[in-house]
């Protein structure tokens, strides 16, 4: 709502009425209403205000905490919050590897397999499309051009993660995979649930192990290169897509 519109309401009892004038601005989104002023009545029907629940034993015990105390509410609280931190920074250093790797790589790209990429990527982005209720997406036409640039980007990124798997044997083995799923499942209310959920599913399991080898890739190239710490700002770090 415009700046406006919340100074007149403000201080307004539940069952009060109120008209007054507003002119809208000349750059406002509402096109039809933009530039022109406005006459509002406006009746308040209820108020609500935000109420945070004191944090007792009752309370710990309704979110389901075992123990029951304030202090093992805080231990759970800390230990989510260590576990997102880790997966944050890990998916932040794998970025800037990655982004390394392919600006440092230097090969010829098989085209055969990067107009595969396209094609692949362009199914997708009609089956999004379709999702999102778009009529008659098999015919509408999709430039290839759009994708290009990003499908040799991850045949590019294939092809180099590929050798360093093969010629550094930095495959996933089972007890990663293992960990990591189990990593995945901690922060759910029945970890046991999910993990079985990850292991009923090949799919879902190549998707972890996909995530093992990149994680493992990731290891050995900080481990070769020369790294310089770097303090981030928790609020920094949170606010990144993870």
């Amino acid at each position: 709502m415009l700046k406006e519109f919340e100074e007149a309401v403000r201080g307004m009892k539940a069952g009060e009425s109120k008209t007054f004038q507003l002119a809208f601005p000349a750059d406002y989104h509402g096109k039809d209403v933009a530039g022109k002023q406005a006459d509002f009545m406006v009746t308040v029907k209820k108020i609500e205000a935000a109420h945070l629940p004191e944090i007792n034993e009752a309370l710990v015990k309704s979110l389901g905490i075992a123990d029951g105390t304030v202090e093992a509410l805080r231990a759970d609280i800390r230990k989510n919050l260590e576990r997102e931190v880790k997966f944050r920074l890990l998916a932040r250093n794998k970025q800037a590897v990655m982004d390394a790797l392919v600006a440092k790589a230097e090969l010829d790209l098989p085209k055969s397999i990067v107009q595969a990429e396209v094609d692949r990527m362009i199914e997708a982005a009609r089956a999004d499309l379709k999702q999102r209720g778009m009529k008659d997406v098999d015919k509408a036409p999709i430039p290839e051009e759009m994708f290009r640039p990003q499908a040799e980007r991850r045949v590019r990124l294939g092809l180099v993660v590929a050798e360093l798997v093969r010629t550094h044997q930095l495959q996933a083995k089972p007890e990663q995979v293992k960990q990591h799923v189990e990593e995945l499942a901690a922060s759910y209310e029945k970890p046991a649930d999910v993990v079985r959920w990850y292991y009923g599913d090949n799919r879902r399991m190549a998707e972890v192990e996909a995530i093992v080898i990149e994680n493992n890739v990731t290891d050995y190239v900080l481990a070769q290169a020369k790294v310089v710490e770097k303090a981030i700002p928790f609020d920094e770090l949170m606010a990144q897509q993870a």
